[in-house]
């Protein structure tokens, strides 16, 4: 082909090269199917090779004998069933040679001399019944350069041919409609409905009025078979006449020149690119909204987040304050105790301090240490269950994210994206399943425990590590929250003045208050230390554990963003460079 090119034409054709080649290396940061590729490929293979006129239609519309009539003699089998199976290339050769290219492709070499300018491509018949054929029919359009559509005049444009006609539609091919049959109909008003029939339906298809040719492929090779036996002219052959077969020889053999085949043969990559580009720009605009919904996802799950945090703080005071309210109990309690023990009527009891410590221990600490003890294990259960609750809530939503937009994904059988994405999130939820699965109460709840009453040892640098809580708390008691010794000192200054009594019975209620406040105190800070500790341990496990799935959102989202202006400049480029090729190679009027 470079010897027919111009300047101009050279210079778009290196062009396109460019831009398919651009096109393909996108489509592979896109993940595109081997497919895809190969078929980009071989368009730019197609810029070198001859002229491709491809014919499709259903099998029994006649294209074998087109093709033969064509050719001036039966040099391809006809039946009335499908005879053919393989894609059949017609090339030129010295002798008629058969070659199989491949599965699906059979190479047939004929001696005839204008197969030196256009390769002819007879395909299976399409329909329904035979998937097949269909199949490697549509496989092969796409490296078409032009396509002679063939219908039958006995049932023009069956619904198989329209879903054809629309999928050849799509990769931007030049389509001529071929009528075959015409003799089937006997009166020429109902030949002419027939031809304006296919005439209105492939516009409204093909979104332009087609090039229709209505003929009888049989009556023209028996014309031709005549010339050949008999050396009658065909212009003298009535069946050449009533074929009407001329028009269409005129404009495959004359009408498609150098500069034709050139124009169409410049536009069928573009065609090619152009219908990949679209697809791949749906595909890219489909990931888009797949992963602005999962932005969406991890935006709700940091909500979530937030809000489990600013619950599980609020509700802990709630839990604390049951622990205060058994001190303040025992507070109270030890109130009521001085108030009736520092009496002149029990000042011979204050004597025996080992009696008074005893009633002390018995009605004013009494049950705290079980009390309190009770409370931090029910605190210390919620935390748990809080805990293992939000585990469980991330894990079953990000179960549901997982199967959203599974039915929606185009592209999806192959697609890396959707392979990745799907991968992260059920490897998020099996993290999540993990830490819900491992869950033990009875064994969350006691390491958590021993944790404070370590944090509370401490706290009130008490060497208890073996002891329990409410040893560690009775402990506590009895060192820091009353020397009941100092009731013995009370005992003998009552002895020498009864005025003593109440001063020291109130010096002591606030002894003993204040040695509570500081016990009450250092328990929250334990507590609250604890719970912080476990509160941010949980949100950051909870945080690590979803960071793939943010990590693969976040760079797909910003690869995309990168791949999309690409694209775009692409597609444009693609507009632009076939506006120049219509400049520059204009269509035949």
């Amino acid at each position: 082909m470079q010897r027919v090119l111009s300047a101009e034409q050279d210079k778009l054709i290196r062009r396109e090269r460019s831009l398919l080649e651009d096109l393909r290396v996108l489509l592979v940061r896109l993940g595109a199917p081997d497919d895809d590729l190969a078929m980009l490929k071989r368009s730019l293979h197609q810029l070198d090779e001859l002229f491709l006129l491809v014919i499709v239609g259903e099998f029994n519309a006649g294209k074998t004998a087109f093709l033969n009539a064509l050719l001036g003699e039966r040099l391809l089998t006809e039946g009335v069933l499908p005879t053919t199976s393989q894609i059949q290339v017609l090339r030129y050769g010295a002798q008629k040679t058969e070659d199989i290219a491949g599965d699906d492709t059979l190479v047939i070499h004929l001696p005839v001399d204008w197969l030196q300018e256009i390769n002819l491509v007879d395909t299976p018949g399409t329909n329904a019944v035979i998937q097949r054929h269909q199949e490697i029919t549509e496989h092969f359009v796409p490296r078409s350069d032009l396509v002679l559509f063939v219908t039958s005049a006995d049932r023009p444009f069956s619904e198989s041919e329209r879903l054809l006609l629309e999928r050849i539609r799509e990769w931007g091919k030049k389509i001529v409609i071929v009528v075959n049959k015409i003799d089937l109909i006997e009166r020429e008003e109902d030949r002419q409905q027939i031809v304006d029939f296919v005439a209105q339906n492939g516009a409204q298809l093909l979104g332009a009025a087609p090039r229709i040719f209505p003929i009888s492929a049989r009556l023209a090779l028996i014309a031709k078979e005549q010339q050949r036996q008999n050396g009658l002219s065909l212009n003298h052959n009535d069946l050449w006449t009533r074929s009407q077969f001329g028009a269409l020889e005129q404009f495959i053999l004359s009408s498609l020149d150098a500069n034709e085949r050139l124009r169409l043969k410049v536009e069928n990559p573009l065609g090619v690119a152009e219908h990949l580009s679209a697809h791949y720009r749906h595909i890219i605009d489909n990931r888009r909204a797949v992963l602005k919904d999962d932005f969406a996802a991890l935006d709700r799950i940091e909500a979530q987040l937030e809000a489990y945090e600013a619950d599980m703080r609020r509700d802990f005071k709630y839990h604390l304050s049951h622990v205060d309210n058994v001190l303040y109990a025992m507070a109270e309690r030890g109130d009521r105790f001085f108030d009736e023990t520092m009496r002149i009527a029990r000042v011979f009891d204050l004597v025996n301090g080992d009696k008074v410590r005893a009633e002390f221990e018995r009605t004013v600490v009494a049950d705290t240490s079980r009390a309190v003890e009770q409370q931090v294990s029910e605190l210390i259960d919620w935390m748990v269950d809080r805990d293992y609750r939000q585990w469980r809530d991330v894990m079953e939503y990000l179960n549901q994210r997982s199967s959203q937009h599974a039915d929606q994904i185009v592209g999806k059988v192959g697609s890396e994206f959707e392979f990745n994405r799907q991968n992260l999130l059920a490897s998020v939820g099996r993290e999540a399943q993990r830490v819900v699965d491992s869950y033990e109460p009875e064994t969350e709840s006691l390491k958590l425990a021993q944790q404070v009453q370590s944090a509370l040892v401490q706290t009130a640098a008490i060497e208890a590590s073996a002891l329990g809580l409410g040893a560690v708390l009775v402990a506590v008691l009895n060192t820091t929250l009353l020397d009941v010794t100092g009731l013995l000192g009370a005992g003998a200054l009552a002895a020498l003045g009864f005025y003593v009594l109440p001063y020291r019975r109130n010096r002591l209620k606030q002894d003993l208050r204040a040695a509570i406040n500081d016990l009450r105190g250092q328990l929250n800070e334990a507590l609250t230390r604890q719970f912080e500790r476990e509160l941010g341990d949980g949100m950051q496990r909870m945080r690590e554990a979803i960071a793939p799935y943010t990590r693969f959102v976040r760079v797909e989202r910003e690869k995309l963003e990168r791949v999309s202006d690409e694209m775009e400049r692409l597609r444009r480029e693609l507009a632009e460079l076939r506006t120049a090729t219509a400049k520059a190679l204009p269509a035949q009027a």
